[in-house]
Formats: C-alpha cells, structure tokens, sequence
C-alpha cells in the first residue's frame, strides 16, 4: 500500500512564501512523475506543477517564476516551493505521484490535501 502526505500549508500574507513537501511511502519500487495540483473553493482541479523522474519541471502558466517544483528522490519526497503568492494561489493543493509498488504496477497516487490561504 502506497501513501502520499502533504505538509506545509498555512496562511501566508500576498508577497510572502510557504514550502510545500509531500511524502511517499509503502510499497514502493519506483516513482515516475510527481507533482503539485490545486484546487480553489467552487472550481476545478488544476495542474499547478510536475517533475519527471530525472528532474524535468513543468509549470502552468500561472506560476512561472514565482513557484520552484524539486524532488528528492532517495527520500521519496516532491517540494514545492511558492514565492511571491497572491491571494488568487489560495487553494488545497495535492501532490501526485505516478508510483511502480511491489507488485510492478504502475498506479496514479494522490495526497488529501493542505490549505495554503493568501490574505490581501
């Protein structure tokens, strides 16, 4: 059984920054992509960022330049890190992790979620 953690969500002012980590551990052989999606009160999930297994970013558009995506991959750990933040990044964010477990399956993992809050 794989599971993904979060941390690091809070409230932050605009202009501030917060580190988000998200944890895989179980059953796990090996971790294709990860990344970061969000999701705003009465919207749909969106794909914030995602990392290749060696280490290729990709961004919406939204975040260029502001958010910074890295993996540690010895730790089974995918960052996001968020600059400048504006009141429109408030959201849950969730971490995916495209993971191989034990049984050399191949599955889509998902985080529950933590609440990043930018106040104006």
């Amino acid at each position: 059984q794989v599971q993904l953690v979060e941390s690091g969500g809070g409230l932050v002012q605009a202009g501030g920054s917060l580190r988000l980590s998200c944890i895989a551990s179980g059953s796990i052989f090996t971790i294709d992509a990860m990344g970061w999606y969000r999701q705003a009160p009465g919207k749909q999930r969106e794909l914030v960022a995602t990392i290749s297994s060696g280490g290729s970013p990709n961004y919406t558009a939204s975040v260029k330049g502001r958010f910074t995506i890295s993996r540690d991959n010895a730790k089974n750990t995918v960052y996001l890190q968020m600059n400048s933040l504006k009141p429109e990044d408030t959201a849950v964010y969730y971490c995916n992790a495209f993971i191989q477990g034990s049984d050399y399956y191949f599955m889509d993992y998902w985080g529950k979620g933590t609440l990043v809050t930018v106040s104006s």
